[in-house]
């Protein structure tokens, strides 16, 4: 473990790139790196075998005698470099209600090719924060390692839906900013989501007519997915709705939609 920096000013250069990475939506793509905060992200990372480059901690967190075993072991560990800030400066970057007292800069992943038959997931222009997060958090737990964002879709790496993402970003595979010339390889069938139009979804895991491994694509919170993509699908998916609500949200249909597909093959 290396001594850590200990910044003080308020004007510090790097404390400046910190407030940008934590409270801006997509500084990360400038910058090539993004800040999580607390712990729990940062294990769900390790776990996977990614490593922050920075670790950022407050001052009372550093010197607590009650956390300073875990500073100075388990936590000083994980990063290459330490960076100790007052407490009234971590506040300045913390986005929460309760600062965790500790952040974590991340490289950014390096972009990737398609990977044309992996089961995916495509949001097109889904803009909620909490949505997006959401999805990728059902992605992963249902099996789906690919999701390809189209342009107009929430920033995969900001802050907000790091938060939503609960850690769900380190099992998957993430593309953003794509445009649908990008699809181009996908050799999966694509399945489009509706409210008003296509096969029942329940009636099709009955009959054992979704298909598996699949593309999932998933629309614009109040347009739906583009007439594009429905053009190109092999199969449109409704949800049925017998409390008559208009729609669902468009996380919640994905939970619904994605565990439909893992589960086709369990019997």
């Amino acid at each position: 473990m290396t001594t850590p920096l200990l910044i003080t000013s308020r004007d510090n250069p790097l404390l400046k790139e910190l407030k940008r990475l934590a409270h801006g939506s997509t500084d990360y793509r400038k910058q090539g790196r993004f800040w999580t905060e607390g712990d729990h992200l940062v294990r769900a990372a390790v776990l996977r075998g990614v490593h922050p480059a920075l670790g950022i901690f407050s001052e009372s967190f550093w010197q607590n005698p009650k956390s300073k075993p875990l500073a100075h072991t388990e936590y000083a560990q994980l990063a290459t470099k330490n960076i100790v800030l007052s407490d009234m400066l971590f506040d300045t970057i913390s986005t929460l209600e309760s600062p965790a007292r500790m952040g974590f800069v991340f490289d950014l992943p390096p972009n990737t090719p398609v990977q044309a038959d992996v089961a995916s997931v495509i949001l097109d222009r889904v803009q909620d924060a909490g949505n997006v997060g959401a999805i990728l958090r059902s992605a992963s737990a249902f099996g789906f390692k690919q999701v390809i964002a189209l342009k107009g879709t929430a920033a995969l790496w900001s802050p907000k839906v790091l938060r939503a993402g609960m850690g769900a970003h380190w099992g998957l595979q993430l593309l953003e900013g794509a445009d649908l010339a990008v699809l181009e390889p996908l050799s999966l069938p694509l399945l489009v989501t509706s409210s008003h139009q296509g096969s029942f979804l329940h009636q099709m895991l009955q009959k054992r007519e979704l298909p598996m491994p699949c593309v999932w694509a998933l629309g614009h919170e109040g347009q739906g997915v583009c007439a594009a993509l429905q053009a190109r699908a092999a199969y449109h998916v409704r949800i049925a709705q017998p409390g008559g609500e208009e729609s669902l949200n468009v996380a919640t249909a994905a939970a619904i939609c994605l565990h439909a597909s893992a589960t086709i093959n369990l019997g």
